[in-house]
């Protein structure tokens, strides 16, 4: 299994058993918390990294080493599976079967 993966189920796991229930949608979720996102070809780690007024910016890894920001609004749903959060998306794609190959260096 993929270190960075790894890193979100750990994070993920201490941050469950502090909450009642599963997170419904990005406000639930403290700046920190690790979670999967589905970009154009493959599903990839994303960090919350702050809260604005109007949206919620998450740093995505890319494969070749490199982050990018992306915004999206606090109502953004969030979906539970076993101790992995996942941003909500509109491919009806297991994200197993298409998560990213990070290179073993980061």
């Amino acid at each position: 299994m993929d270190l960075r993966l790894n890193k979100v189920i750990l994070f993920n796991r201490i941050f469950l058993r502090f909450m009642k229930e599963h997170p419904n949608i990005l406000n639930d979720l403290p700046v920190g918390t690790r979670l999967l996102y589905r970009a154009k070809n493959d599903w990839r780690c994303a960090v919350i990294s702050r809260f604005g007024k109007e949206k919620v910016t998450l740093t995505i890894c890319s494969p070749n080493g490199r982050t990018y920001r992306l915004r999206r609004l606090h109502k953004t749903k969030i979906l539970v599976e076993g101790k992995i959060l996942l941003l909500e998306s509109e491919v009806a794609e297991n994200w197993k079967d298409n998560f990213t190959n990070y290179d073993i260096r980061w």
